[in-house]
């Protein structure tokens, strides 16, 4: 059960540092990004190529990819890690919060996929779906628990 903290949700980043935002935000950032590497390569790829090999590109577009990690993790941070710290949340709290808005943002892309690709298969939507909520949930928690070690 969610306590009071008597904090305002648009006001959960004021009073940090900002170099414990810079250090949340690269923490969350690399592990995020370390995570996904395994999983793209041997979790996620190997259904993606059973499905749509022939769409893929044998090297990924490395600017686009970056600017996925880039802005998808401010959003992390500041939906989720930020008002986690400044409320002094569980790191329970940080994984579901985190699985939750992972599981909007893979599902969004995945059922809307589903929804209008002709080679689309509910294995692909399972197998990422199931990956970004717990790559999202685990990066987050991992950042804030970073935070908390050197604070």
């Amino acid at each position: 059960m969610a306590r009071d903290t008597g904090k305002r949700a648009d006001t959960a980043q004021e009073g940090f540092a900002p170099m414990t935002l810079v250090i949340l935000y690269l923490a969350t950032f690399a592990i995020f990004l370390g995570l996904d590497f395994l999983g793209l390569g041997y979790i996620v790829k190997p259904v993606f190529d059973r499905h749509i090999g022939h769409l893929l590109l044998e090297n990924i577009r490395l600017l686009p990819a970056f600017a996925f990690y880039a802005f998808y993790v401010v959003v992390l941070v500041w939906f989720v890690s930020a008002p986690a710290l400044a409320e002094d949340r569980s790191l329970f709290w940080v994984l579901g919060n985190a699985a939750l808005l992972g599981a909007a943002a893979y599902g969004t892309y995945e059922f809307t996929s589903l929804a209008v690709m002709k080679d689309w298969a509910w294995s692909m939507v399972v197998t990422d779906l199931i990956w970004g909520t717990c790559l999202t949930a685990v990066s987050a928690a991992g950042g804030v628990w970073v935070v908390r070690f050197f604070a």
